[in-house]
């Protein structure tokens, strides 16, 4: 339909009344997406909830602390009868487990510290979601990330949210263009997490004083290795903790239970100088170990390159701009070198410690709040 130039903007920059734009709100039971249909809801949008239920319905029942799980869809579907909204759950249990779990066990198997939540954005929120939201004849999706989409000159960009305490950019770098046209994030320019539950308990909602998921939602308890050992069994064979010239200074439990930067519980006290884990081997079923400066790294490859500037990433030889190589970490200046539309090399010019393949490289302009995409770290070849 072409657009009426003379009709203003609704508040989601649409040019349709509030009643007339359907908004899909996908809503974890958490406080965050429940303030967000609550807010929709109360200026006149045709909203529907979707919760997805992501693993099995009955382990989540039990658990606490993680999104996703059965009394979070209890709790998104009581907002959503409160406010005087439909509400669906979509059982996307196969979908959530060969997009997001199979490969964080094979990533951790394969030595590194995988991020499976921005998989889960990238593969099932902002692809099978978001598609599912077309087919409800939704105008766009809204979600309760900490996230800023503002529209540039050149169209709609993705920057860092307003509170950087609750800033959420991380995990949305691989968010593409045509999916960043039709997402919408209400939060993110919200100055603190207290606008935010000062919202929840204005509408009354039930969730107000929830506490705010910690964990990954299929990792109880943080527990990685026993969510891995369940879905490749025999993951945890033991093996030997070398130094990086290979000799041999103890044995371990298995590979999985390490990550890179670790020092206690290596087990292998009386040395003079503390020792980290640099890099795990797991073909060898070797922890390799080493002083803290072997974990230092300047040379970061990565690959999965989502670019979301203005001009062509190949179009220069050399971008100077701001990374994060963890998403705890302030961004640092960096150079990012293209190989590819897909693949490039950052150089960052002070080495950081225990940059681990696996995590993400996420670019943002040096600037401005705004992020540029970023790329997955890999060992290069």
């Amino acid at each position: 339909m072409p657009r009426d130039l003379d009709l203003p903007l609704n508040s989601l920059g649409l040019p349709k009344a509030p009643a007339d734009t359907r908004v899909v709100v996908a809503m974890s039971g958490g406080v965050d997406s429940s303030v967000v249909a609550a807010v929709l809801k109360e200026e006149g949008y045709d909203v529907v909830g979707v919760t997805l239920q992501l693993y099995d319905h009955g382990a989540a029942l039990a658990k606490k602390g993680a999104c996703c799980a059965g009394r979070d869809i209890h709790d998104a579907r009581r907002v959503a009868e409160q406010m005087g909204f439909p509400h669906y759950v979509l059982d996307y249990e196969n979908t959530f487990r060969e997009a997001v779990m199979e490969e964080f066990a094979e990533s951790y198997l394969g030595g590194a510290t995988p991020v499976p939540c921005i998989r889960c954005n990238e593969r099932v929120k902002f692809r099978d979601l978001l598609n599912t939201a077309k087919e409800l004849d939704a105008d766009c999706m809204a979600t309760g990330h900490y996230i800023q989409r503002m529209v540039g000159e050149h169209g709609p960009e993705l920057h860092m949210a307003a509170d950087a305490n609750r800033d959420q950019s991380y995990f949305l770098f691989s968010t593409t263009p045509e999916q960043l046209a039709y997402l919408r994030f209400p939060l993110g320019h919200l100055k603190s997490k207290a606008e935010t539950r000062a919202l929840a308990a204005k509408y009354g909602l039930p969730v107000a004083d929830k506490p705010d998921s910690q964990d990954i939602c299929f990792v109880p308890n943080g527990d990685y290795a026993s969510v891995i050992e369940k879905l490749r069994p025999g993951a945890s064979d033991p093996g030997d903790i070398v130094d990086m010239s290979g000799k041999v200074l103890g044995q371990h439990r298995g590979v999985i239970h390490y990550t890179i930067g670790q020092r206690r519980g290596l087990g292998i006290g009386g040395l003079s100088d503390p020792l980290y884990v640099v890099r795990l081997d797991p073909e060898s079923r070797h922890v390799v170990v080493g002083p803290k400066e072997a974990l230092s790294t300047r040379i970061v490859p990565v690959k999965e390159v989502n670019w979301l500037g203005d001009a062509p990433l190949m179009s220069r030889p050399e971008w100077h701009i701001m990374v994060k190589v963890r998403s705890t970490r302030p961004p640092r200046e960096a150079i990012i070198r293209p190989i590819s539309e897909t693949e490039a090399e950052v150089e960052l010019i002070a080495p950081e410690d225990g940059v681990s393949a696996g995590q993400a490289c996420v670019f943002y302009a040096p600037d401005s709040t705004r992020v540029l995409g970023g790329g997955w770290i890999w060992r290069g070849r």
